[in-house]
């Protein structure tokens, strides 16, 4: 049995540990609040315009933008939002099982795959595999803006028009509640269809001044607003997976130090009973 010295440096250990848990705890409850606000703001925009883009399919235009074209898919890009932070439970580590799930299925199709990362930790894992990465960005924070995002988003865009990806697809953490966020895949290009059963039989928009310049602007702000949604998406359920997995630290951090004070009381118990039947003996022994 290890000695009351080191029992009690153990303990004092594990509750310096624990203070840092729950302080890790407490800040992110607080900026999980802040970013649900954030997300709760971001998702009506975003679902608006990808039904308004999604019904697009189905009209005619005089003229019929790249972003709009269904082709051979030979090549996809993935754009993968993950965080710069760990400490989250096993938030990345699901973003990172199922992009390699995608990323499987489509090799097994014969497509290459190229990357867009966003967040550290998605760089540091998909660095090893070799894969081509098109563009990174890291450092985004707590409130992510959409002007820290157009550099990487623009690139995989670029590569679309060029022909150099024929898909391209989004992934990141979807919150659903405090306890439960999930992965979440969507494919950004080309525009699938939104509804298309509620669409009249013969409709279409009317363009003014013309359909080239409006569905350019409008396809670059449909492009960016799902990027920022899901970025803080992903954000919203970094802080809620760190809440909880702080707060279980917390807790096992608890129950370790009534595991340890009782072994420290065992080894003092037992010095002390050891010091009085030495006293014993030797009053015996005179």
């Amino acid at each position: 049995m290890p000695g009351t010295k080191e029992i009690r440096s153990k303990i004092a250990s594990v509750k310096s540990t624990q203070k840092i848990t729950k302080a890790m705890q407490m800040v992110a409850t607080s900026k999980m609040r802040r970013a649900q606000e954030r997300m709760k703001l971001a998702r009506p925009y975003a679902d608006k315009i990808r039904a308004v883009i999604g019904h697009l399919n189905e009209a005619n235009p005089d003229y019929r933008h790249p972003f709009l074209v269904a082709r051979e898919p030979k090549s996809i890009g993935i754009i993968l939002i993950s965080t710069d932070r760990g400490l989250a439970g096993g938030l990345n580590a699901n973003l990172f099982k199922q992009t390699l799930l995608l990323l499987r299925e489509w090799q097994e199709k014969g497509a290459t795959v190229s990357l867009c990362l966003i967040g550290s930790k998605g760089l540091v894992f998909f660095r090893r595999l070799g894969l081509p990465i098109l563009a990174n960005v890291s450092g985004l924070g707590d409130k992510p803006h959409v002007k820290d995002l157009i550099g990487a988003v623009k690139v995989m865009l670029d590569a679309y028009r060029d022909a150099k990806i024929d898909r391209l697809f989004l992934v990141n953490a979807q919150f659903v509640n405090t306890m439960t966020q999930k992965p979440h895949v969507e494919q950004l290009l080309p525009v699938e269809t939104v509804d298309a059963a509620d669409l009249a039989e013969h409709w279409d928009y009317i363009y003014e001044p013309e359909a080239a310049a409006i569905l350019d602007g409008l396809l670059m702000r449909y492009i960016e607003s799902q990027v920022y949604r899901g970025a803080v998406e992903n954000v919203a359920s970094e802080m809620a997976a760190r809440m909880v997995a702080m707060g279980a630290a917390s807790d096992n951090a608890g129950e370790l130090i009534s595991e340890l004070q009782l072994v420290y009381n065992k080894a003092r118990q037992a010095a002390i009973t050891k010091e009085l039947a030495e006293i014993v003996g030797g009053a015996a022994a005179v």
